[in-house]
């Protein structure tokens, strides 16, 4: 029979398998995710202004910039987010542009 202090001590005792201590598991940030507007030909500008400024807290001169290249280069970023962000943002301007009864599409990509 142990008395009580062998049993406190081998409470206290680590036993690392050797292989196990060899391969330490590095977890590495999530994945982040570009929220893109997409153009259309029938969305006004000025509203796609609105939606970057309201849903994603860009200046009215930021948000101008991203609305030229939405409008000129077919796409813009508006952000990069975390997964469960970015599909909130997708949701919340596809509705909002929906309400208003605009085409405007919001879309997610993850990051390579």
């Amino acid at each position: 029979m142990r008395n009580r202090g062998e049993w406190n001590s081998m409470a206290t005792e680590h036993h690392i398998d050797p292989q196990l201590a060899e391969q330490e598991t590095r977890v590495g940030p999530p994945p982040l995710y570009t929220v893109l507007l997409m153009n259309d030909d029938y969305t006004p500008m000025e509203f796609v202004v609105v939606v970057l400024q309201q849903f994603f807290a860009m200046a009215h001169e930021q948000a101008n910039m991203v609305m030229l290249k939405v409008h000129t280069e077919g796409r813009g970023v508006c952000g990069v987010y975390p997964k469960d962000i970015a599909a909130t943002k997708v949701d919340e301007v596809n509705s909002f542009a929906r309400q208003h009864h605009h085409p405007l599409q919001c879309i997610m990509e993850v990051q390579e």
